[in-house]
């Protein structure tokens, strides 16, 4: 059976996992699934404007400029180029309202691409409904 959605629990602010985040999102898009993407504590502040360029390595966080120079040297989208692909695939992104309210993070502080809020609910919701849930 294929999978026709895949929801995703974005954790996390370093740049390999944010990548790796959105480039799943954006192939399951691209194969016509629906995608959730539901972003808490460190992952929802890599999602307010400019944290994209902000995210650094997991691991060898000093390589950082390293890897965006080889990413830009081999034609790899940047993180902020697939956040807005993303967007524009129809990825459903979902800020938590805990998060926010916890790490004082008004909506207007928030990429674009961000469309809706939303609680452990919203999230309980989706991920039942998927074919795939991914906690990254």
């Amino acid at each position: 059976m294929a999978a026709k959605s895949m929801t995703i629990v974005m954790h996390a602010d370093d740049l390999d996992k944010s990548m790796a985040a959105f480039i799943l999102a954006a192939g399951a898009a691209a194969k016509g699934m629906d995608v959730t993407m539901f972003f808490t504590f460190w992952g929802l502040m890599a999602m307010k404007k400019g944290g994209a360029d902000k995210v650094k390595l997991s691991k060898f966080r000093m390589f950082t400029g390293f890897m965006k120079s080889t990413m830009k040297k081999h034609n790899v989208a940047t993180l902020d180029e697939l956040i807005k692909d993303c967007g524009e695939m129809g990825v459903r992104m979902v800020a938590c309202e805990m998060t926010m309210e916890l790490m004082n993070t008004p909506k207007e502080s928030l990429r674009s691409e961000i469309t809706e809020i939303g609680g452990v609910g919203t999230y309980l919701d989706a991920a039942g409904e998927s074919n795939i849930t991914l906690f990254i």
